[in-house]
């Protein structure tokens, strides 16, 4: 039987995601309303996202340390509060800034739910419910795109923050329902390795997302210098042993992998369906309805995963991946959506849910319990850093593909290029979690040593 604990915080981990999406139709309306300029639009479409993926280590941080009721519970609070913000936002600073807000609550939240999980689901079913949990994100992204084209259709784009205010508002009033736990340790903050994890997620985010070779680079360079930092912190942001696992390595580029194929299906055919076949906002959100298989591979995922192993599973969902992707690479500017297209957005969910569901295991299994969430925050960050540094990647893929020409035809074979190319990345993450799941008893080693080092 499902706890309410369980379906309080899965239901928190939905609302999280599908507030990334909730202006993702509605984008062309908001540029309208507020005399957005291309480069104010893409600012404000990747706000939300950017504050989330660059904060998310250090939420995942604070959550251990100071508790993770106590930090889910704060999360949600200010999520609340930056969403009405952002629904009564009188301009674009407003809701830029009030987007920038949700992605920072988000990434307390996220990480702070994932390891509650831990506390209110028994030892012997936390993999099927760690399983169910990884196909979340994909059934929020999923819910966020078709109901921001629902509303937007009806009323307008600023009714969309009616879906997170009152989430966060349910979640308060039954807070009662999650357990109550105080920390293990004494709080204690790297604060160097904090500044640097996030100046360089946000740096290295940026350059991809507006082409700046020098903003990108400094990322990178801000992001080793966080490496070199936490190799001699005393109690590091990220113990690099947690990274010293092949499994859980791999299985955490499955997770990005997965997640950057998802919000790069949705951009292309998303401008596709509306600037070359001509649909409206809301014609556009129900041809994303096929999406809403992801809702049943939860229970389906976990059943999976207890059968034939979490690296079983994510590999079958990888090769899915692949072959939804090869489908929808195939689109023309007069391809119909009754065929490939159809039959790709009708895979995807389902290889989505399987790759998500066994690498969320993979990457959590051996975590101790006092950094779960850590985990949780380095799982979540692959899954937001994803889409981001994906897409910035892919769509650069596409224009250059679509080169000067920017008539119907040009276009549709960049997105479908860039698709291709997607499909490569599926093929080869795949080998890569096959050759890296070969040696479990390194593994179970590498487990070992790392609580011993947390114990110690």
């Amino acid at each position: 039987m499902v706890s309410p604990a369980f379906i309080l915080l899965a239901g928190s981990q939905v609302i999280l995601i599908a507030s990334i999406t909730l202006l993702v139709v509605p984008l062309p309306a908001i540029q309208r309303e507020l005399g957005l300029d291309p480069a104010g639009l893409a600012l404000l479409s990747s706000a939300y996202g950017l504050s989330f993926s660059g904060l998310l280590l250090l939420g995942g941080r604070l959550s251990d340390l100071y508790g993770h009721r106590r930090a889910f519970l704060t999360g949600v609070a200010v999520f609340g509060a930056a969403s009405v913000a952002a629904a009564l936002a009188p301009g674009q600073l407003v809701l830029l800034l009030a987007r920038f807000a949700q992605g920072a609550a988000a990434a307390l939240t996220a990480p702070a739910a994932m390891a509650l999980v831990r506390q209110v689901v028994p030892d012997q079913r936390l993999p099927r419910a760690m399983a169910v949990w990884g196909t979340l994100s994909v059934t929020g992204a999923t819910a966020g795109s078709l109901l921001s084209g629902v509303i937007a259709a009806l009323v307008s784009w600023r009714w969309a923050f009616a879906i997170p205010i009152t989430a966060s508002a349910v979640v308060l009033a039954a807070a009662r329902r999650l357990p109550d736990r105080a920390p293990g340790q004494a709080p204690r903050l790297d604060l160097p390795g904090a500044v640097l994890a996030t100046a360089g997620m946000v740096a290295l985010s940026v350059g991809l997302l507006y082409s700046a070779p020098i903003v990108t680079v400094a990322g990178g360079l801000l992001l080793v210098a966080f490496a070199a930092v936490e190799s001699r912190a005393a109690e590091p942001l990220l113990p690099l042993r947690f990274l010293a696992s092949p499994r859980r390595s791999a299985a955490l580029l499955a997770v990005l992998v997965t997640a950057a194929a998802s919000a790069t299906t949705t951009f292309f055919l998303t401008l596709w369906l509306q600037q070359v076949r001509g649909l409206t906002p809301l014609q556009t959100s129900a041809a994303f309805a096929p999406y809403l298989l992801v809702l049943a591979m939860g229970p389906v995922s976990g059943r999976l995963v207890g059968r034939l192993g979490a690296r079983a599973v994510t590999m079958c969902g990888l090769g899915l991946g692949a072959a939804s992707m090869g489908l929808l690479s195939l689109i023309e500017p007069d391809t119909p959506y009754a065929g490939a297209v159809l039959a790709g957005l009708l895979l995807f969910p389902v290889a989505s849910g399987l790759a998500l569901s066994g690498a969320t295991v993979a990457a959590l299994d051996g975590v101790p319990a006092r950094q779960a969430g850590l985990g949780a925050g380095l799982v979540n960050t692959a899954m937001e850093v994803g889409p981001t540094v994906g897409l910035a990647a892919l769509a650069a893929l596409a224009a250059a593909r679509t080169g000067p020409h920017r008539d119907p035809a040009a276009v549709t074979h960049g997105y479908g290029f860039a698709l291709a190319a997607t499909a490569l990345l599926f093929i080869l993450t795949a080998a890569l979690t096959g050759v890296a799941g070969r040696n479990p008893r390194n593994e179970n080693t590498h487990n070992r040593e790392v609580r011993h080092e947390v114990r110690r």
